[in-house]
């Protein structure tokens, strides 16, 4: 198998694994991120970010993660959750679509992650670090953390 083919497998596999792939970004949405624009701090009072640190989309733990949020993307919309997956040997996303490679590693040296670990960590939107796992987590044991803070629970009780 070439190169090629190798690059193109792996980054069919990685949109494919995507809890949110590039088609389901709603145009307008404070979901809709693009490559030039994307930072950690412009999430900040808009949207809860969930960081997927994780060697390459070829990792185990990875892999398993992402199987746990695949069927879940009405849950992640529902609760403002953007999915960042930051890989160290392969392209790295923001609900599906692409960030600069720099930014990745600038989130690896910001969370104190190396490339050959596997972690989970999640953002507030105070830009707090509410929880961190290095191991893959069910998605519905996030979802339950996010909805017991007192400003999903506000953001309830609105709808």
């Amino acid at each position: 198998m070439n190169n090629s083919v190798i690059i193109a497998l792996t980054l069919t596999a990685s949109i494919a694994l995507s809890p949110v792939s590039i088609a389901d970004t709603v145009q307008g949405s404070t979901l809709t991120i693009k490559m030039s624009s994307f930072n950690l701090n412009s999430q900040k009072w808009q949207n809860r970010v969930l960081l997927l640190f994780a060697p390459s989309v070829n990792n185990h733990s990875y892999q398993q993660q992402m199987q746990l949020f695949n069927q879940q993307q009405n849950d992640f919309k529902d609760r403002d959750l953007v999915l960042i997956q930051v890989l160290a040997t392969d392209k790295s996303y923001a609900n599906g679509q692409l960030i600069d490679e720099s930014y990745a590693a600038n989130l690896r040296n910001r969370f104190g992650v190396d490339k050959e670990n596997f972690r989970i960590i999640l953002i507030g939107k105070d830009g707090g670090v509410k929880r961190q796992e290095t191991t893959p987590v069910q998605a519905t044991a996030i979802f339950e953390q996010i909805d017991a803070m007192p400003m999903r629970q506000q953001e309830m009780q609105e709808q």
